[in-house]
């Protein structure tokens, strides 16, 4: 699996669900289509600013990820009564983070949260939903691109 920018091929890892034009929260999948990017966000204690635009990652910074929060599918800040992901890890996965469009901002309830592009584990590990990169490869693109920047997931 691979993706192509500027020219230049970067292989990648996807979702453990593979591919979907169905995705719902917690199949593991990457959703098919055109998304753009977002924003992006990134650990100040780890990493300087890849771009103008980056927001840094708090302590408190999460991601909601429970259907029945009106805030789903966002940014939202700890303490947090609904179910969430924490920004801020222990490990490098989310040093820096693209945030892509998909199903947001008008989220809807069910089809799939914190689709994110970020530093994969290693080599052939696959994510939750996400599309991963190795770090210098994620950095690299991460410098290059603005939001709006268009990610073209095709069909397997």
């Amino acid at each position: 699996m691979g993706v192509r920018f500027s020219g230049r091929l970067f292989p990648c890892s996807i979702g453990k669900g593979g591919l979907s034009d169905q995705k719902r929260e917690g199949d593991g999948a990457t959703p098919i289509g055109v998304h753009r990017i977002a924003g992006m966000l990134y650990r100040p204690d780890r990493i300087t600013p890849p771009a103008p635009w980056a927001r840094p990652i708090g302590p408190h910074d999460l991601w909601s990820d429970d259907v029945s929060d009106s805030s789903y599918n966002h940014l939202v800040t700890a303490p947090y009564p609904f179910s969430h992901e924490r920004l801020r890890r222990s490990d490098p996965l989310y040093d820096l983070v693209l945030i892509t469009d998909w199903n947001w901002p008008n989220a809807v309830p069910g089809k799939g949260s914190a689709i994110f592009i970020h530093q994969w584990r290693r080599p052939g590990y696959s994510t939750e939903g996400c599309v991963a990169f190795r770090r210098d490869h994620l950095h690299w693109i991460a410098e290059r691109i603005s939001p709006g920047t268009r990610l073209i997931i095709p069909p397997a």
